[in-house]
């Protein structure tokens, strides 16, 4: 019987991948978005009750798993030489810095044994210092202390009260890295979601505050990025969202409003093997932003309107006007950052489908698309021919249904 009940306290939650349809990045600069969550690919978290507080690593993704010492070692001096900090430090300094305020001096040292590094068995882990260059250093353990540390401080600061109950975290991912399918953030949505029911509390965080909690995780470790991405992986499906500065500041959230997933016409995602860095493309857009740029303020007016076109043009199912926009909104972001920040794999990828007559734009920051193909199914084709020529891998989108309950999608406001 203890066994079973012990059972039924396994915690598994999913997050999937978001696509940026139209609007972004404007959800950074008090703009709208359209996006949603596709199935092809998403991240799970695994919580389960244990005597300490643990997170887990991911053999793959933490790079902690090793088939043998010597190996260890080749794979040490691989991150030397490319100077990359040896990940445990890293790791280490992260860990302290996030307990520094949820923990009292005389438990810090307690808690940073609780931080368990397990090196084990596993394949053969080929072309290191490649995939370090191109996928970096870090795995998921940054992102789940972060959201642990932010959901605790969220509760303290609204006297929710949690129990005194210790538990164990761990996640997979099968979302590509640095392909603008927000990754990060869905690791770190999952883990959100767990967090609200092992402790109960899910109905005492309003679910337009969830996509907040995400992000300020997020902003723990340095990452740059607005809500659109979590909102969608909150709330799943298609969701319009408008992030209005008179929203923002009245409430403390955006506008979010889900829409029926089946306005949808068919979509394919096209993305390069080797993802390029979507941390980065933001950067220069953001400062002459704040700087008073005249030119980059009416550029991101316009992204934001394209969203706000894009919802009446799905409501209307009017798809050639749909492929307009989205067209738009890529050639508005290259004027904005230049063919240097965006990269060239990046714009090759928009101008192969283009190329077939094909509509696209970046699903986020770059390393992936998203393509619509007006004139049907042979031009699909044409579209996955031209793809598989240039190398690119492509696939025909499942798109995700609203992850809510009928007791939260019942709680969300209706005007």
């Amino acid at each position: 019987m203890a066994a079973a009940t012990k059972a039924e306290m396994v915690f598994e939650r999913r997050a999937y991948a978001r696509v940026g349809l139209l609007g972004n990045p404007s959800d950074m600069y008090s703009g709208k978005a359209l996006s949603f969550t596709i199935t092809d690919f998403s991240a799970t978290v695994r919580l389960r009750p244990s005597p300490e507080l643990l997170i887990q690593p991911h053999p793959h993704h933490d790079l902690v798993a090793f088939p043998s010492l010597p190996h260890l070692r080749e794979d040490y001096h691989c991150c030397l030489k490319i100077g990359v900090p040896k990940h445990v430090e890293v790791w280490h300094s992260q860990f302290m810095q996030l307990i520094d305020i949820t923990y009292s001096q005389k438990n810090k040292r307690k808690a940073a044994r609780l931080f368990v590094i397990r090196s084990c068995s596993s394949a053969y882990l080929t072309s290191k210092v490649s995939r370090l260059q191109n996928e970096g250093y870090y795995g998921g353990v940054r992102l789940l202390m972060a959201i642990c540390k932010v959901f605790y401080n969220h509760c303290i600061q609204n006297n929710i009260s949690l129990k005194a109950e210790n538990f164990t975290l761990s996640y997979d991912t099968n979302i590509p890295r640095q392909a603008g399918l927000s990754g990060s953030s869905a690791i770190v949505c999952a883990a959100l979601n767990c967090l609200l029911d092992f402790y109960d509390v899910r109905h005492l965080i309003q679910v337009e505050l969830r996509p907040n909690l995400i992000l300020d995780a997020e902003k723990e470790l340095g990452i740059v990025a607005g809500l659109q991405d979590r909102v969608a992986q909150v709330y799943g499906g298609l969701v319009y969202m408008d992030f209005s500065q008179e929203h923002m500041d009245k409430l403390g959230h955006g506008i979010y409003r889900p829409l029926d997933v089946n306005l949808l016409p068919p979509l394919y995602l096209i993305y390069a093997e080797n993802p390029s860095d979507s941390g980065k493309v933001h950067s220069s857009v953001r400062q002459r932003w704040l700087n008073g740029d005249e030119f980059i303020i009416s550029c991101m007016k316009e992204v934001a309107q394209l969203a706000l076109d894009g919802r009446r043009a799905l409501l209307q199912k009017d798809y050639t006007e749909l492929a307009r926009l989205m067209n738009r909104n890529f050639d508005l972001r290259r004027e904005m950052s230049g063919d240097d920040v965006l990269g060239s794999v990046n714009i090759k990828m928009v101008e192969v489908a283009r190329s077939v007559g094909a509509s696209s734009k970046f699903t986020g920051s770059g390393g992936a698309v998203v393509a619509l193909c007006p004139d049907g199914e042979a031009q699909a084709e044409l579209l996955h021919k031209a793809c598989q020529e240039s190398g690119f891998v492509v696939q025909q989108i499942k798109v995700a249904p609203s992850v809510l309950s009928d007791e939260e999608l019942t709680s969300l406001p209706t005007c």
